[in-house]
């Protein structure tokens, strides 16, 4: 498979594996897809990291396999691609990028998916594709420039150059730079801590704070609200408080 989902102590483990550079062809969309949505069905997974090995996260998508492919063969594809990234973006948990070497195109695209990026300190970021006389087209052009804000994507995408992890520290493209080798133990042990934590409460933080970049400050407001009171009603909120009274902030312990 060129996808695989390990699970250990709550941490799903989105692994792509299609050596030598992870190059996203249809069937690695479409199993991405498949495991996504596994890992937001599973009560054993908890936390998401996104890894695609020491040597390379994702280069891209298969440029071979797209050269073959008309106007309409595309229009047919176009949406499936978009949702098998969707898919990662709306796993219900808290999700971690654990970049190495090249994150470029849909590789790129696919780390925009993640809540929070960690990059290797050797990691080379980027959506090249109008060299390829395109745009990005798996959601490039959306979530890069909610994250890093509107000119620094134009320039990016632009001009299609790649950007080093400190540059991309800098844009707030990535979130950390380690050393290439602590990059998985890295983006493990901040989707271990997390999976510890209350699911519920994450979930509604997660999904509160992604509705209101996507819509106006009111339906935003309401969506916090309601999750906010819902809350209310769960196990967690009440072991929280009473750990809070009894015992001082942060001691609870969520199952």
């Amino acid at each position: 498979m060129t996808v695989n989902l390990e699970v250990a102590e709550g941490v799903g483990t989105l692994r792509l594996d299609r050596p030598p550079m992870n190059a996203l062809d249809i069937a690695t969309q479409d199993r991405l897809k498949e495991l996504a949505e596994e890992a937001t069905r599973r009560d054993d997974v908890r936390a998401v990291v996104i890894w695609g090995g020491e040597k390379v996260f994702a280069a891209g998508a298969d440029i071979k396999e797209m050269q073959n492919m008309d106007h309409t063969a595309m229009v047919l594809r176009a949406r499936a691609l978009q949702d098998s990234f969707t898919a990662v973006a709306r796993i219900p948990k808290p999700v971690v990028a654990a970049v190495t070497g090249y994150a470029l195109g849909g590789g790129c695209e696919l780390a925009l998916c993640a809540d929070y990026r960690i990059a290797a300190d050797n990691a080379k970021l980027g959506q090249p594709e109008i060299l390829l006389g395109l745009i990005p087209g798996a959601g490039g052009t959306q979530r890069l420039a909610r994250l890093v804000g509107p000119s620094k994507a134009k320039d990016l995408i632009f001009t299609g150059r790649m950007v080093k992890a400190d540059e991309a520290l800098t844009l707030g493209l990535v979130d950390q730079v380690v050393p290439a080798a602590e990059v998985y133990d890295t983006a493990h042990a901040w989707a271990a801590k997390l999976a510890q934590g209350p699911a519920l409460a994450l979930r509604a933080a997660k999904e509160s704070i992604d509705t209101g970049l996507e819509t106006d400050i009111d339906t935003g407001l309401a969506v916090e609200r309601n999750w906010f009171a819902g809350l209310f009603a769960t196990e967690d909120r009440e072991r929280g408080m009473r750990s809070f009274v009894e015992e001082g902030p942060g001691k609870a312990k969520f199952l």
